[in-house]
């Protein structure tokens, strides 16, 4: 890319010796183009991503595509970003291809920090053509990358390792009956986390394209809120802490069941998890207009407002000591984000320590809504 549009700046100079070659003046009163060379260089520059200045040997720029400027490398007749200055002149001076990998902190607010990849070519006459690639992105998602492996190797580990020190223990206390069945009890546990982390990676694979998405059927709602209600019911049983639902019945998402199933049981395995004994978790349906809202109000401990923006993210825990005695691999909300803008909708969080939170789910609804009621909302819970 970069080649290309080096060429193309120089192929500039050739065409454009002045504001507009007699080409391209025959090309714009509508004359047909006999050779490539009636085609505007700079008409070329302008469509592409990559961000392309033309400097001369007095550093005043002479041509910048949209990208430079959207990017911010040039305001007026300037690069005023200095590293970029500071190699298109010493590009000029050595009369050789300069590059640069740049990071640029904008320094306003919100905090926007760009990786740039740079490259200087000098031309004839002094002037330099530049182009600057925006990084930030490919960065981005090569983090993400790097920190999603490594944390699927930890989260994996301390299974595998608690697995191997039981069984370490289990040979060794053979001879007391008590003891083996106390560590057979925890690796069946350990057993247990590791399974569920790894169906919880294969969904997350599969939700961000590895398999094809089913094909859309209409899901009642009632019985997905049953279904994951039942799954919840146990834990919630064992912590006294009572489930109850309300709001509009009869209502129809299109979808697939099992996936709607699996975020909305995330959900309520967080509220419960996250709930102290005896409080209450309530779920509730209601239709806004073309959409259907799902909501999973708990009496929880809360999340602070700066956990909120990151926690749907994988891996990502609130509080890490107690994801690890329940169980949890921080990949629960990242599950139920994929599944909800698969399925068309959103996701959403209120919520304050100590006061609770609720987690909102919005979806497109389906079916055919005309021959439900006006008035169909139940009591509240």
């Amino acid at each position: 890319m970069a080649g290309l549009l080096l060429g193309a700046m120089a192929t500039y100079l050739v065409v454009r010796p002045g504001p507009r070659s007699d080409a391209s003046r025959a090309v714009a009163a509508g004359a047909p183009p006999g050779r490539p060379d009636d085609i505007p260089a700079d008409t070329v520059l302008q469509l592409l991503p990559t961000a392309a200045v033309l400097i001369d040997i007095d550093d005043r720029v002479r041509l910048a595509n949209g990208a430079a400027i959207g990017m911010g490398i040039v305001r007026g007749s300037a690069v005023v970003i200095p590293q970029l200055a500071q190699l298109v002149r010493a590009a000029r001076r050595t009369d050789m291809t300069q590059t640069a990998d740049l990071s640029l902190d904008s320094g306003g607010f919100p905090r926007r920090v760009l990786a740039m990849g740079a490259k200087a070519q000098p031309l004839d006459g002094g002037d330099v053509a530049l182009v600057v690639d925006d990084l930030t992105e490919s960065r981005r998602v090569e983090s993400v990358r790097r920190d999603f492996v490594a944390n699927v190797g930890h989260e994996i580990k301390t299974p595998v390792g608690a697995l191997t020190l039981l069984a370490e223990a289990a040979l060794d206390a053979r001879d007391d009956p008590d003891a083996v069945q106390h560590f057979l009890t925890r690796m069946q546990r350990e057993a247990q986390r590791l399974s569920r982390l790894v169906q919880e990676l294969l969904d997350l694979s599969r939700l961000q394209g590895g398999e094809a998405q089913p094909a859309a059927t209409d899901v009642p709602v009632d019985a997905v809120v049953e279904e994951a209600i039942d799954r919840a019911r146990n834990v919630a049983d064992a912590k006294r802490i009572r489930i109850v639902r309300g709001g509009d019945v009869g209502v129809v998402v299109s979808g697939s069941e099992p996936q709607l199933v699996t975020a909305l049981s995330n959900l309520l395995d967080n509220a419960v998890a996250y709930s102290a004994e005896g409080t209450q978790v309530a779920i509730t349906v209601h239709m806004r207009g073309d959409a259907v809202e799902i909501a999973v109000k708990d009496q929880g401990i809360g999340i602070a407002e700066l956990d909120q923006e990151r926690i749907f993210e994988r891996f990502y825990r609130v509080d890490p000591a107690r994801s690890r005695a329940t169980g949890g691999a921080g990949l629960g909300l990242a599950i139920v984000k994929h599944i909800v803008g698969n399925h068309g909708g959103h996701v959403s969080v209120w919520s304050q320590p100590g006061a609770g939170s609720t987690f909102t789910v919005k979806l497109p609804a389906g079916g055919d809504r005309s021959a439900l009621p006006e008035d169909q909302e139940a009591a509240a819970p």
